[in-house]
This record gives structure tokens, C-alpha cells and sequence, in this order.
């Protein structure tokens, strides 16, 4: 009988521990039902503090007051473009192993130019999308060969992979932006994604994640809430003697588009205009459709009504855009910012009413910084200016190759920013030695004006350079897959402002601090306030939201966790 008594207990014990566990070791006890990570495209870690003095409570100051603040932080590689910089924030790794070197990349083996998450395997959901061809102001999608998109370009796991597989699936796992590249890595290969479309005016994703919409999707899209917009305007929020910049308004340097103009009122005009779409993300109107969007998701998702850790990553675009198109330093930068915080105000407000400040997880950061318009800086005393790749004296370079190697054939496949790809197939048919020929060719390319350094990939490999902090954020962007023989460090405030044909007035990607400086804030999940001042840098981010719940970390993580986020 006590035999019978013992087996019946474990029993019941087994049964408990089979319905019970999956809360139970998802949460390792006081872990937060939603870890919200918001990622401001392009907000360079200075930028909040212009307009902190004259905006209202939440939104920034929330984070600033209440959030574990780093107020020097970088990003450590090189490259800081937009994918570069959201797959440090998901893996907490390098490019190098991350894989995502740049916005786009040359395919030694196809032979072509990539885009970063494209993959033909994985169509958009629904007929007659196709690759949005209205990319003013980003024509970088445009490169894409398909409309297929995907992570499995990202050659680590993610944050959110790691929390997906912890909790066996259980965790949802969301990304949402108005960029496929600001959504997709931050969702990770196990989350889901969603992105707006210049196409459609809707919030769209590929067969990689559905295949079809859930109907939530479906009746959010269905409402057309672009179409609100039609007929009216960016307009100030205050009067324009009360803004820094207000004297600056129409200055000859800003991009203006057809019908959107350098001077406020920016009107978007109706919705049969070709670029109604565009001029909506180069306004704070994309940063309102994310939110509004990210707020049905939540909702529809049901996210953070459990004891199992949600995630949903929410990335804001319109910063970026508007910093290409105007500058940082500029009116319409001024008031986006203002506009940001209410917006930013209003998703914490939202989450806090739907699962509660106490069981949310908050980190903000950016994918990078962005440098002052030259002209701007030059009134200052400052050196700068727009580099053109088409002006470098290629005829000094051949004379240089012809006598050297006798080589008159073109031996550069192509510049796909930073790198330059060296033709191999016309190396090896002259028997030449491609280390001592990206080494020539790197030792002329830095003698042109606006190239500071052009670093011979084979050198970082064998170690033949200074172990300088560049020197490393160059090596830490390497990818032998994907990357270049050369890469090209502009003269500080020195850029390519060419996209496609289309100039603007200012363009982020180097290892100058004033690209790799960024926020870094956690908030909420009853974290006190501290400023810290120590150097951190953005690789941390996913090794401490791993460490915060006790997860596995993701397979490439190189930073340090941050004590002061843990040691609540």
C-alpha cells in the first residue's frame, strides 16, 4: 500500500511539473511579461538633449529620469548603416560574424550586388507587390534582385531566437518597422516580421514568416490610415521663433523633393501623387503609422498577458530620413524630434495601460549617429565635404598598375560602400597576386582627396596594422564571405552624398564618432535610475537582456553585460 501511495505521488508530481513548467521555467521568477527594444534610426546620442528642455513628461524624459542612462555609448565596427547597426543590437555580435556588413554587399559568387535581407525564396504575401520602386530619399532597396525577403542572410542567432528557443516556441516574438531592415533582424530567424510598404501604404511581410495575413493584418491595412494624411500637412508644433534652428528654414544645402519643398509647411499632398508614400516616411507621419501599427499588434497578439517572456521590437525610421534629407542640425530634425517624444510617450503610455510599466522591459537605442551637413560645418571653421568615388584619379592609378604589373585590363569589380572588390577572375588570368595588388591599389586610393584610409583587407587578416581603435572597428566589420579587398575610411565629415543620382545633404557609415555614438537607455521592470558614464558599447545590449532573464546568449555575442541594468 505505502508502494501504491509513493508511485501515485509521483505520478501527480509529474503531471504537475508537465502542466505547470513551461510558465514556470520561461519566467525564471520575477522576469518581465514583454521586453519592448526600440530602435530610433539614426538618433546620435547628443540629439534628445537639443530639445530636452521643452518637452512635456514620458516620452524622453521618462527614459532619461527613470531609465539606466549611458551617456557614452557606441557602436564598434565601422560600417554603421542602418542593417549593420539594428544586427549588432539583435546578436550582440560583430559584422564579421553577424555577416550583415553593409546595407548592401557584391556576391563573389553570383557575381552581383545584394541586399541584405533579400531572398527570392520568400515572396512578399500577396500578388502584385513587387520591390517598392518609390524609393526617394532610399533607393537602397531598389538594388534588391527580388522581392523575397528574409533573415537568413544573419549568420548568428538574435536575441529573441535565443528567447523563442528557451521557452520552446511559447514567446512571441515580433519586429515591426517602417524599413524590412529595421524589422527582420531585430525579429531574428524564429520571431515574426512586418514592414510598411511605399506600395501599398500598409504594413506588409514575406511567405518566410506567413503564409497569408492574420486577420488583425488584414483589417489594419484595410482601414488605409495613410490616407488620413492626404491633403495635409507637416506642420510645426510650436512657433518657429521658439526652435533653434528657426532662422534656418530654406537653406541651399536641404534636398527638395517635388512637391514636398525645403520650407515648412512640408505638404504631402493627395494620395494619386507617385511619392504620397514617400513624403509620409520623410515626415514624422512613418514614425505615427509604426506606432499605431506596433499598438494593434500588441493587442491583437495579445502580448505580455502571460507568465512567458514576449518580445517586440519597435524601430522608428522617420529620424534617418529626415536627417538625409535636411541634415541633424537642421528645422525640420528640430521638430521631428519633438514630435518623436510624444510618439515615444505614446507607446510607453500604451504598454503601461496594457501590461503595466512594473512588467515591461524597456531598452532604447539606435543603429547609428550621423554627421552635420558640410556646409553647416564649414561656417564653423570645420573641413568637409561630399566625396565622389567618380573623381578619383583612376588614369594616375592604371599608369601606376601598367608599370608596376603590366596590367592594363580593369582590375576593380566594383565600390559598394565601404568596400572595393577587386576583380579575381583578371587577377588570377595574369598571374598576379591579389594581396600585393589590393595593396598597391589601397596605397594609391589614399592619397585622394577625402580618403583618410584604405585599408588592405590582407593586412588586418595578418596582422600588419597599427592595433589602433579604427584599425579595430575596421577588422571586427571583415566577413570573408561578403566583404571587399579594400575598405575606404572617408576624411572625418567627409561622405558620399550620391544615392542613385538622388544628393543629399547628409549620409551616416563611418567609424567617426559622430556615427557610432548612440543612446543606450533601459527602462521599466522596476529598474532605478542611474547615469552612467563609463564607455559601453551597443554589443552589450543583447548580452544583458540574455543575462537579465537567465537565457542562453546569442552564438556570436562579443559584449559585456551591463551591472547596472542587472544589479536591480
Amino acid at each position: 500500500m505505502k508502494t501504491k501511495t509513493i508511485i501515485k505521488s509521483i505520478v501527480l508530481l509529474c503531471i504537475f511539473f508537465f502542466i505547470y513548467l513551461p510558465d514556470t521555467f520561461s519566467q525564471n521568477g520575477s522576469n518581465p511579461k514583454l521586453i519592448l527594444q526600440i530602435t530610433v534610426d539614426q538618433l546620435r546620442a547628443d540629439m534628445p538633449r537639443t530639445v530636452y528642455d521643452r518637452l512635456p513628461e514620458g516620452g524622453f524624459k521618462y527614459l532619461y529620469q527613470q531609465g539606466v542612462v549611458y551617456e557614452n555609448a557606441h557602436h564598434r565596427h565601422a560600417n554603421t548603416e542602418t542593417v549593420v547597426g539594428h544586427t549588432t543590437l539583435a546578436t550582440g555580435a560583430d559584422p564579421s560574424e553577424h555577416g550583415m556588413i553593409s546595407n548592401l554587399w557584391y556576391d563573389k559568387e553570383l557575381k552581383r550586388t545584394v541586399y541584405n535581407v533579400e531572398d527570392y525564396r520568400y515572396p512578399l504575401i500577396g500578388s502584385g507587390l513587387g520591390v517598392d520602386k518609390n524609393t526617394e530619399i532610399d533607393p537602397t532597396q531598389a538594388a534588391a534582385s527580388t522581392d523575397g525577403r528574409s533573415p537568413s542572410a544573419i549568420v548568428s542567432t538574435t536575441f529573441s531566437d535565443e528567447l523563442a528557443m528557451f521557452t520552446n516556441g511559447k514567446s512571441k516574438v515580433f519586429g515591426v518597422s517602417v524599413k524590412d531592415r529595421g524589422a527582420i533582424p531585430m525579429a531574428g530567424h524564429a520571431g515574426k516580421a512586418f514592414w510598411f510598404s511605399k506600395a501599398t501604404g500598409g504594413f506588409i511581410s514575406s511567405t518566410y514568416y506567413y503564409d497569408n495575413y492574420p486577420d488583425w493584418v488584414n483589417k489594419w491595412n484595410g482601414k488605409e490610415k495613410f490616407k488620413a494624411y492626404a491633403n495635409t500637412s507637416w506642420e510645426l508644433t510650436y512657433d518657429i521663433s521658439t526652435y533653434m534652428h528657426g532662422e534656418e528654414d530654406d537653406v541651399p544645402y536641404e534636398t527638395n523633393l517635388p512637391g514636398y519643398g525645403v520650407v515648412f509647411p512640408h505638404n504631402f499632398g493627395d494620395t494619386d501623387n507617385g511619392y504620397f508614400t514617400t513624403f509620409l516616411t520623410l515626415s514624422p507621419a512613418g514614425d505615427e503609422l509604426t506606432l499605431d501599427f506596433a499598438k494593434e499588434l500588441i493587442v491583437a497578439e495579445q502580448l505580455g498577458t502571460d507568465n512567458i517572456t514576449d518580445y517586440l521590437s519597435v524601430s522608428f525610421s522617420s529620424t534617418d530620413y529626415i536627417g538625409h534629407a535636411f541634415g541633424p542640425a537642421s528645422l525640420e530634425s528640430e521638430d521631428n524630434l519633438i514630435k518623436l517624444d510624444r510618439t515615444l510617450a505614446e507607446l510607453i503610455s500604451f504598454v503601461d495601460e496594457k501590461v503595466g510599466l512594473d512588467n515591461v522591459l524597456i531598452v532604447l537605442a539606435a543603429d547609428h549617429g550621423g554627421p552635420d551637413v558640410p556646409d553647416r560645418l564649414k561656417k564653423f571653421g570645420i573641413d568637409a565635404g561630399y566625396f565622389d568615388i567618380n573623381t578619383v584619379d583612376t588614369s594616375a592609378i592604371s599608369q601606376v598598375f601598367k608599370k608596376k604589373f603590366n596590367l592594363t585590363e580593369k582590375i576593380v569589380s566594383g565600390y559598394f560602400h565601404p568596400y572595393v572588390y577587386l576583380n579575381r577572375d583578371i587577377i588570377e588570368k595574369n598571374r598576379l597576386d591579389i594581396d600585393e595588388v589590393s595593396r598597391t591599389l589601397a596605397y594609391e586610393l589614399q592619397n585622394q582627396e577625402g580618403i583618410a584610409f584604405a585599408i588592405p583587407s590582407i593586412d588586418l587578416l595578418e596582422g600588419k596594422l597599427a592595433d589602433t581603435e579604427l584599425n579595430r572597428s575596421v577588422l571586427r566589420n571583415y566577413n570573408p564571405k561578403r566583404s571587399g579587398e579594400i575598405y575606404i575610411v572617408n576624411e572625418p565629415y567627409w561622405y558620399i552624398n550620391d544615392f542613385d543620382g538622388l544628393e543629399v545633404a547628409s549620409t551616416h557609415g563611418s567609424p567617426w564618432k559622430y556615427d557610432t555614438s548612440v543612446p543606450i537607455i533601459f527602462a521599466g521592470n522596476g529598474l532605478t535610475h542611474h547615469t552612467v558614464f563609463r564607455n559601453v558599447e551597443t554589443v552589450d545590449i543583447a548580452l544583458t537582456l540574455s543575462n537579465y532573464i537567465k537565457i542562453k546568449i546569442p552564438s556570436a555575442a562579443a559584449g559585456q553585460p551591463l551591472v547596472e541594468v542587472l544589479n536591480k
